[in-house]
């Protein structure tokens, strides 16, 4: 069955390592025991990575003991804001059909999508990295 809320995979990448980051002890993780722990390549991880480092989330450091670790306390960082910082802005007000082909002046669906859009930028806005966190370690073991 196919989930009619569905996030990329960067997204979810960067969901889960910035959870990773906010759970660890000192804050700080390497991309090779992320991508370990999530079962994913280093190389995805670090792509998605780079765009969290562009955006100001996370840094990275170099050398032995080196990683990445985040560049706000995570309880002021919200899922909304990291998916966006993948995905670039939620638009909740258009369409969610793949191919908009009906035509209508309003969509045979109503508000439904739109609606369940809005619902879901709300929680994702409300819960943050550090709500986050725990989960994610106590599943992943990092």
């Amino acid at each position: 069955m196919s989930n009619p809320v569905k996030i990329s995979e960067a997204a979810s990448l960067a969901i889960h390592a910035a959870g990773i980051l906010a759970g660890t002890d000192g804050g700080q993780a390497s991309a090779e025991a992320m991508a370990e722990a999530l079962g994913v390549s280093k190389s995805h991880l670090v792509k998605v990575l780079q765009r969290l480092a562009k955006a100001g989330l996370v840094r990275s450091s170099r050398g032995p003991g080196g990683g990445y670790s985040l560049t706000r306390p995570p309880q002021e960082v919200s899922i909304k804001e990291v998916y966006e910082m993948v995905e670039g802005p939620m638009d909740v007000d258009t369409c969610a059909m793949a191919v908009p082909t009906c035509g209508r002046a309003s969509c045979i669906l109503g508000d439904l999508f739109c609606k369940v859009g809005r619902e879901v930028s709300e929680q994702l806005e409300k819960m943050t990295i550090a709500d986050f966190s725990t989960s994610v370690g106590e599943s992943i073991g990092v």
